[in-house]
């Protein structure tokens, strides 16, 4: 069975956790304390040098440590349900609204968050390695997440789903961007009816409460 390592708080585990629970995918759990310091221990850099989470342990011995790999491998080991389209249209379109997301959105909270918190100082990208914080991305990643929102509320007024007529990857990563918003006190639903009735949906599925 694989092994998950995970951190409740964080949103990219959550992402994996997600797509898992979708996929109705079996694993075992590990639990790595991000506050603690414990990605960076030598235990777990033996897993994943890269010091993050996720990392998913499959029963081969390989180990996938990033949401892209461990999605595609989801989608090939059980392919239903889809979550990364059907057709070559759906499939490049998850695709690009996945990496637009990433880029624009998470990206931006990140900015913000790894550049003010007082528990990030000196630790402002994650990895093995230290860097100190530079207050003037914090106010682009501010300024990019607004403008990603409001570029998204038009996207999905009069949509369902963010990619797709099904939900897809690209909901999981934008709903779970979305939520990690709040961390960086931007509520993404404030006068956006879209992005809300988007984000009721999504809460509605079982798999976004884990």
């Amino acid at each position: 069975m694989p092994k998950f390592y995970d951190f409740q708080r964080a949103p990219s585990p959550r992402r994996a956790r997600i797509v898992l629970a979708e996929k109705g995918i079996a694993h075992e759990v590990q639990l790595i304390d991000l506050a603690a310091g414990e990605q960076l221990t030598g235990a777990y850099r033996a897993i994943n040098p890269a010091c993050t989470v996720p990392a998913l342990v499959l029963d081969d011995g390989a180990v996938l440590t990033d949401n892209a790999g461990i999605a595609a491998w989801a989608e090939a080991v059980q392919p239903q349900p889809p979550l990364l389209g059907t057709t070559p249209t759906e499939k490049a379109a998850v695709a690009s609204w996945n990496a637009k997301i990433e880029s624009e959105c998470f990206a931006a909270i990140a900015e913000v968050l790894r550049n003010t918190s007082k528990g990030m100082v000196d630790r402002a990208l994650p990895g093995p390695d230290n860097f100190a914080q530079i207050p003037e991305l914090a106010a682009r990643g501010r300024t990019r997440l607004l403008q990603f929102l409001s570029r998204f509320e038009e996207h999905m007024t009069g949509r369902e789903w963010v990619a797709t007529d099904a939900f897809t990857l690209a909901d999981i990563t934008a709903g779970v961007a979305l939520d990690f918003a709040g961390w960086v006190k931007v509520d993404a639903n404030e006068c956006r009816p879209a992005i809300a009735a988007w984000r009721e949906r999504l809460m509605a599925r079982p798999s976004f409460g884990l």
